[in-house]
């Protein structure tokens, strides 16, 4: 019996140590006007690309909840959570999806982007819908290791690049309010590309899996715009500190015959918690 108890115990502690496997995800909406694109028409092969992921933990954007739900019932493994930009759960959510095989959720939250962050549906700076960020503190199961993790998306105009700096600076100061101690990760679309301004209130706090992973897979470009292009700047990131390492990312050009399961490519990053 003991023998028994030592192989199980081997066995578990193997399968903690395998690198989390980490997607930053944006589905695009339920949108008629998508015609062949409608949601109703690939979430099959959206859920397929989750599954071929298999992620323990993935950040969404544009998510609305007839969508969360529809996945996690084709994906009982996973549980979400999260609520909508206006507070409600009408609207666009940042959604964020767990397997609790693997991670233990012991506190989760929201706020928003913009001078109120408390206050939900606010925002400012003139941009055309508010912003926020749903958040976690995880739990690895069978071990002590915790992380938290933020998840956003952020304006998408062009005349909305002020708004954006404003956006993660106030999501760079929550991060420095965190426990030092305590690894940290964020996903999201960021609706800008790397290197630029927004990009660099973070590089002070955060690495970027993308840019440090000793090997990377498929385009940079992280947006299909439902034909598969490869064109464009990489504005889907996956940034972390703290006792995190990454393997691998990998933006997922997975397809059914050229039908794409969002006009956005997803991000895998295999991320290590020391």
């Amino acid at each position: 019996m003991l023998r028994r108890e030592l192989l199980w115990l081997a066995l578990a502690a193997s399968a903690w140590a395998q690198p989390l496997r980490v997607v930053s995800y944006n589905v695009r909406l339920p949108l008629a006007s998508d015609g062949p694109n409608a949601w109703d028409n690939r979430k099959d092969i959206f859920v397929e690309s989750v599954r071929r992921m298999d992620p323990d933990l993935m950040g969404t954007q544009e998510l609305w909840r007839i969508q969360g739900d529809y996945i996690v019932e084709k994906l009982p493994q996973y549980k979400w959570f999260g609520i909508s930009r206006r507070g409600t759960e009408q609207d666009e959510h940042m959604g964020v999806f767990y397997k609790p095989a693997k991670l233990t959720l012991l506190e989760s939250g929201n706020f928003w982007l913009s001078p109120t962050p408390e206050v939900p549906g606010s925002s400012a700076w003139g941009i055309d819908y508010p912003r926020m960020v749903t958040w976690g503190l995880f739990e690895v199961a069978g071990t002590k290791k915790r992380f938290y993790h933020y998840n956003t998306h952020f304006p998408h105009r062009a005349q909305d690049q002020a708004a954006r700096i404003e956006c993660a600076r106030i999501i760079a100061a929550r991060i420095k309010a965190l426990p030092a101690d305590v690894p940290f990760l964020i996903t999201g679309d960021f609706n800008t590309q790397l290197g630029g301004e927004v990009h660099q209130v973070f590089t002070p706090l955060l690495t970027d899996a993308w840019q440090k992973a000793p090997k990377r897979v498929g385009p940079e470009a992280s947006m299909s715009r439902w034909t598969g292009s490869t064109a464009g700047s990489r504005i889907d990131w996956i940034l972390y500190r703290g006792g995190f390492s990454v393997q691998e990312v990998e933006t997922v050009t997975y397809n059914e015959n050229g039908r794409y399961p969002s006009d956005h490519y997803p991000i895998l990053a295999l991320l290590t918690l020391e």
